[in-house]
């Protein structure tokens, strides 16, 4: 097999491509594929009027950022459907529940709490002592609100 195919610029931005677009399903975020549809296209653009390694550098920048900025979004519509009602879901399963004091909670310092064999942080309006059962109130984001 003649291996010099896979030397020609064309050949390794295409694979370059390839590599970042499939580095996609690794790296969550929908940023990386963009990288790779901008090797693609300096793949293209070398076919077509063989740019020195300045100029195929330059248009693959352009392209990824170019591509990111106008095509992200739109995409990330379309592949991550938001549900409006899955906030409310995951809350309902929280709330009510009873967790574990693994760090002391004030008032005014967030604390941890142990809930379904994980480590939360957590926020409460009184302190909380280590040890102490806890109720869940509600969620922000990533931090559990939970009172005595």
């Amino acid at each position: 097999m003649d291996w010099s195919v896979f030397a020609k610029p064309e050949v390794i931005w295409f694979i370059i491509g390839l590599i970042l677009a499939l580095l996609e399903f690794v790296i969550p975020g929908l940023i990386v594929l963009f990288f790779g549809v901008g090797a693609w296209i300096t793949a293209i653009s070398f076919l077509v009027f063989e740019p020195g390694l300045n100029t195929q550098i330059l248009i693959f920048i352009l392209a990824s950022l170019l591509s990111l900025a106008l095509l992200r979004k739109s995409l990330k519509k379309v592949f991550f459907k938001e549900n409006p009602n899955q906030d409310d879901t995951l809350e309902d399963e929280f709330i009510g529940q009873t967790a574990v004091v693994d760090e002391v909670i004030h008032p005014d310092k967030p604390g941890k709490v142990l809930f379904k064999g994980t480590h939360w942080g957590a926020v409460s309006d009184t302190t909380l002592k280590k040890g102490q059962r806890v109720t869940i109130t509600g969620k922000e984001s990533i931090t559990l609100r939970v009172k005595a």
